[in-house]
C-alpha cells in the first residue's frame, strides 16, 4: 500500500536541479550511442525533506546515452514522468529529475525506470521507509543502496567507501597536444591558468606554455621561455627535482609555486620543499624567492619517492566546507595564521599515497594541518578544481593511471568520493601530470583535460582528453 504523500511545489529545487546537472557535467559533448540500457541505473532517491520526490540516474558504462523519452515510474503503472527531449548522460555522468509534478514518492514505494515504450524496463529500487535523507547507491551506478546524505546531481556520498573504480567521466578518446619531440622525457606536474600552461620537468625546469592553434600547447617564445627556464633554490645555488607546479587564485603574479623532492646535486638525499619563484623577468634562470622545506615534519622516504604532486585550495572553500585542521583540532581557521596565500598548499607523496596539506606562511613558518591517506600506493599529481569543488589525486601507470576525486566530508575531513579509470583510449602511459581547463571552456557539459607523460612514449609528452564538468 503506497503512503500518503506530500506534494509541494519546488520551483527553485527545479532550477538548482539544473543548474546542478550543467555543473556536474551531465550533459555530454559527444553524441550517444548504441550501448547497453543497462548502463543506467537508478543512483539516489530522495522522499523527503526540502528535495522530496527527487530521482536520479547515472551512466555507469564507457559511452553516452541519450535518455530522451525514457520513463520514470514509482509503484503505479499509471504514474509517468517523461524525460525531455534532447536529454543525454555522458559516461560516469549523473543527472537527478523532480518527478513531483507527475507523482509523489511514499514511504513504502518504488522509483522504476522504463525505456519509452513504457514496458521495458531498464532499472527499479524498491523501499519500506522515507529516505532519511537519501537512498544512495554506494559505490554510484554499481553498489547496493544505502542511507547517505543527499548529493542529487554529484558522486554520492559513502562516507569514503567510494573505492571501486568506474569509467572515466568523459571521451574515452585521448590525442596528442604538442609536437613531437619538443620536452623529452620527465615532464611531470602541470597547471593550466587560462590561456598558459605551466609544466614541471624533474631536471629542474620550469615551462611556460601557450597554446599552439591545433587544441595543445607550446613553449612561449617571448620572454626567455622557449626553451623553459632553470630552477634554483634560494640564494642560487642547487638543482631542485622539480616534479609539480600550482597557481593561488592570485593568480601567476603573486608567484607561481613549484614541489621537488631533492637537490639534483645531491640526489640522494630528500628535500621535500615547495618553492616560490617570481615568473616577471625575462632571464634564464629563475631562484626561489622562498622555500618551505618540509623533510623534517614528514616522515622519511627514498630519495626519489618524495612530493610529485602540489595544488592550492582556497580559504573560502575550507571554511565553508567546515575543514577541520589536524593542528588544532577545530574548524580551520585562516586567521590563526597571519599573512599566507588565502588557502592550503596540498602535496602528495610518491612512496606513501599520503597526501599532506600546509598553511605556508609569507613569514616563511608552516603548519600541517592534514594528513590524509588517498588510498592509491602513490600520488604523482594534484588538482584543486574550483568548479566542482572537488580535490584530484592522480597516480600514474603505477596504479594503471587511476584518478581519485575527494571532498571535504560531514566530519570536516578530506574523504574520497570516486575513483575512475583512465579513459579507455588512452594506454597506460607513466603519467605524472594532470591538469584541467576552467569552466570558461565547458561545452555542452565537458571541457578539456591534459596529461604529461614523464616517459615521452612516441615523442610525445602532452595528451588531450574531456572530462565532464
Amino acid at each position: 500500500m503506497t503512503a500518503i504523500r506530500t506534494r509541494r511545489r519546488h520551483r527553485d529545487f527545479a532550477l538548482l536541479l539544473v543548474a546542478g546537472s550543467v555543473l556536474a557535467g551531465t550533459l555530454a559533448a559527444a553524441p550517444a550511442h548504441a550501448v547497453p540500457a543497462s548502463d543506467i541505473r537508478i543512483n539516489e532517491v530522495v522522499t523527503t525533506g526540502d528535495v522530496e520526490d527527487s530521482v536520479e540516474l547515472y551512466n555507469k558504462g564507457t559511452a553516452a546515452v541519450d535518455v530522451s523519452g525514457w520513463i520514470l515510474k514509482d509503484d503505479k503503472d499509471g504514474s509517468k514522468y517523461k524525460i525531455a527531449s534532447g536529454t543525454t548522460l555522458a559516461a560516469g555522468a549523473s543527472r537527478a529529475f523532480d518527478v513531483h509534478d507527475a507523482f509523489g514518492l511514499g514511504s513504502d514505494d518504488k522509483a522504476r525506470l522504463y525505456l519509452p515504450d513504457g514496458r521495458t524496463l531498464v532499472d527499479s529500487f524498491s523501499w519500506s521507509k522515507h529516505s532519511a535523507p537519501s537512498w544512495s547507491r554506494c559505490p554510484d551506478g554499481t553498489g547496493a543502496f544505502k542511507a547517505a546524505k543527499v548529493t542529487l546531481g554529484a558522486a554520492n556520498d559513502c562516507g569514503g567507501g567510494g573505492t571501486t573504480p568506474v569509467a572515466w567521466p568523459g571521451s574515452g578518446n585521448v590525442t596528442t597536444a604538442d609536437a613531437s619531440g619538443v620536452f623529452g622525457e620527465d615532464l611531470s606536474g602541470l597547471y593550466q591558468d587560462g590561456g598558459v600552461m605551466w609544466a614541471a620537468q624533474n631536471s629542474g625546469k620550469l615551462w611556460r606554455l601557450v597554446r599552439n592553434g591545433s587544441g595543445g600547447w607550446a613553449p612561449d617564445t617571448a620572454n626567455g621561455w622557449t626553451s623553459g627556464k632553470t630552477l634554483r633554490y634560494p640564494g642560487g645555488s642547487g638543482r631542485p627535482d622539480s616534479e609539480a607546479v600550482a597557481v593561488t587564485g592570485s593568480g601567476p603574479a603573486a608567484g607561481v609555486f613549484v614541489a621537488g623532492e631533492r637537490n639534483g646535486d645531491a640526489s640522494g638525499t630528500s628535500r621535500l620543499s615547495v618553492l616560490k619563484y617570481d615568473v616577471s623577468g625575462s632571464g634564464s634562470t629563475l631562484t626561489a624567492t622562498k622555500e618551505w622545506n618540509l623533510t623534517s615534519d614528514l616522515p622519511p622516504v627514498g630519495s626519489n619517492l618524495g612530493f610529485e604532486g602540489v595544488t592550492w585550495v582556497p580559504d573560502t572553500y575550507l571554511t565553508k566546507a567546515a575543514f577541520k585542521d589536524a593542528a588544532t583540532g577545530a574548524a580551520y581557521d585562516p586567521a590563526r595564521y597571519g599573512a599566507h596565500s588565502g588557502g592550503v598548499f596540498f602535496t602528495g607523496v610518491e612512496g606513501t599515497g599520503m597526501i599532506y596539506g600546509y598553511v605556508l606562511q609569507d613569514s616563511g613558518a608552516f603548519t600541517r594541518v592534514a594528513s590524509i591517506n588517498s588510498g592509491m600506493s602513490g600520488v604523482m599529481e594534484l588538482q584543486w578544481e574550483p568548479q566542482a569543488t572537488r580535490l584530484w589525486a592522480v597516480c600514474d601507470d603505477t596504479c594503471n593511471g587511476r584518478h581519485s576525486t575527494l571532498r571535504v566530508d560531514a566530519s570536516g575531513a578530506f574523504t574520497t568520493t570516486a575513483v575512475y579509470n583512465r579513459p579507455a583510449g588512452m594506454p597506460n602511459y607513466n603519467n605524472e601530470g594532470f591538469a584541467l581547463a576552467g569552466a570558461d571552456e565547458c561545452v555542452a557539459g565537458s571541457k578539456p583535460v591534459y596529461w604529461s607523460d614523464d616517459a615521452n612514449d612516441d615523442g610525445h609528452a602532452l595528451r588531450k582528453g574531456t572530462v565532464t564538468c
